[in-house]
């Protein structure tokens, strides 16, 4: 199928390529299809593109990538919810708030995006240890 996106203008999508959140994403409960679209050049980086909204496209990325010390841990209603049998099989990532000049930027580590690798799955959980506006720009500075 086709679909337009935010930033990759129309492109052609595969079925397997859609992950399903059965409940949306917060503030957004009706998208409930989205995709994981790389830029070229970038791996660091992602966008997730509602399948059915062109213009509603999140920036993404590996919080580990940022913040060494970030640690989720998921609850019984999560790994149910997702189906996740192995910690193997997920993979995390967090909504950027990406600003100009880009150390303004903030990852949202309270509220990470969880994926089933397996099932393609996906849900968006709350964790209360963490900022939503976590500073990238300080994590980079880090290390």
């Amino acid at each position: 199928m086709k679909i337009e996106t935010k930033y990759h203008g129309e492109i052609e999508l595969n079925e397997k390529d859609i992950w399903h959140f059965e409940k949306g994403i917060p503030g957004f409960e009706d998208e409930k299809q989205f995709t994981v679209l790389s830029f070229e050049g970038n791996e660091v980086f992602f966008v997730l593109q509602s399948v059915n909204t062109p213009s509603l496209g999140f920036i993404i990325s590996n919080p580990f990538s940022f913040f060494k010390e970030y640690e989720i841990k998921l609850d019984d209603a999560v790994t149910h919810a997702l189906a996740l049998e192995k910690p193997e099989d997920s993979m995390v990532n967090v909504i950027l708030t990406v600003r100009e000049p880009f150390n303004e930027s903030t990852a949202n580590l309270q509220a990470p995006l969880v994926f089933n690798l397996e099932n393609k799955k996906a849900k968006q959980i709350i964790l209360n240890d963490y900022s939503r506006k976590q500073p990238v720009a300080a994590a980079a500075t880090k290390e």
